[in-house]
């Protein structure tokens, strides 16, 4: 994809007039509401790099080029029936100079301190958005990402700091998006288990945390099995999103087919209020980003 993004303004901008991003967040003006007039939700989530994910397929630094994925995105969000982004402040700042972000929802992701690949990768530290930061900018909602290993005490600590900032985005009025996974590693890589067992398990888990609910949201991905899918979002009343989750790189296309059809199940069910995805959206394997939106949104 050819990138029409001026990353040299950008880096003027922010060398002469870091002021300038507060300012683009304050010119969004008010929060607009969650959900549209569709009654659905719709995100590009892009918070990968924050983690040193950088991979899309077999190319384990697709998304490393900058202005590629700031094209990528600017030309997602600009399409029908999207709602908004989900990005740490590089990202979401970058945007806001761009002017990308008018009338969309603003999702902040807070947890990124779990590495790809790291030995301490399950004790995921909030490294990204605080709560008093999404609420001083006006921003919509937080994500956080929640993989819970049995075997692994790090996961203590991330289950208590989730809990904390459960508690903090209520205590603002903001939703906030749980992303749960029982998780294990397999020859020394952290693997999400994506069993009904284990999904209906960390929806379980992730629904009782902090002091109320009442703002959370679940943004959990579609079992191994779709048919599944019924059976486990039973588990809890909270709101829910699917996750846009990876696709089989030797698959290409029909990869991306493979997931359109489980995301179409499972967005029936009544729970489930939209989508939040991101790689497959941003990276099709047939370079037709506009394309793949448009699909996407057509599932709602």
């Amino acid at each position: 994809m050819t990138s029409t993004v001026d990353v040299a303004e950008l880096v003027r901008t922010r060398v002469r007039h870091p002021e300038a991003i507060t300012e683009a967040a304050a010119r969004r003006g008010r929060r607009r509401e969650l959900v549209g007039p569709s009654g659905r939700l719709m995100v590009i989530a892009a918070d990968h790099p924050a983690r040193g994910a950088l991979g899309v397929g077999k190319d384990p630094l697709a998304m490393a080029d900058r202005a590629d994925l700031l094209a990528r995105l600017c030309l997602a969000l600009s399409r029908p029936g999207v709602d908004g982004v989900l990005a740490t402040a590089d990202i979401v700042e970058d945007l806001l100079l761009l002017g990308a972000l008018e009338d969309k929802v603003v999702m902040g992701s807070m947890n990124r301190g779990g590495l790809a690949g790291a030995a301490f990768e399950l004790d995921d530290r909030f490294t990204g958005y605080r709560p008093e930061d999404l609420d001083r900018l006006g921003f919509d909602a937080g994500k956080l990402l929640l993989r819970v290993d049995y075997d692994d005490p790090g996961s203590l600590t991330t289950l208590e700091a989730t809990a904390r900032a459960v508690d903090a985005m209520a205590e603002r009025g903001l939703p906030v998006f749980v992303e749960p996974f029982l998780s294990r590693r397999q020859d020394g890589v952290l693997r999400n288990d994506l069993s009904a067992e284990a999904v209906t398990r960390s929806i379980a888990i992730a629904s009782g945390l902090g002091g109320t609910s009442a703002y959370t949201w679940l943004k959990v991905p579609v079992t191994e099995n779709p048919d599944d899918m019924a059976r486990v979002m039973e588990t809890s009343t909270l709101p829910a999103v699917l996750l846009g989750g990876d696709i089989d790189a030797d698959a290409g296309g029909k990869g991306a087919d493979a997931a359109y059809e489980k995301w179409r199940g499972a967005l029936r069910l009544p729970t489930v209020q939209g989508l939040v995805a991101g790689r497959t959206l941003l990276y099709p394997a047939d370079g037709d980003v506009a394309g793949a939106v448009d699909t996407a949104v057509g599932l709602l």
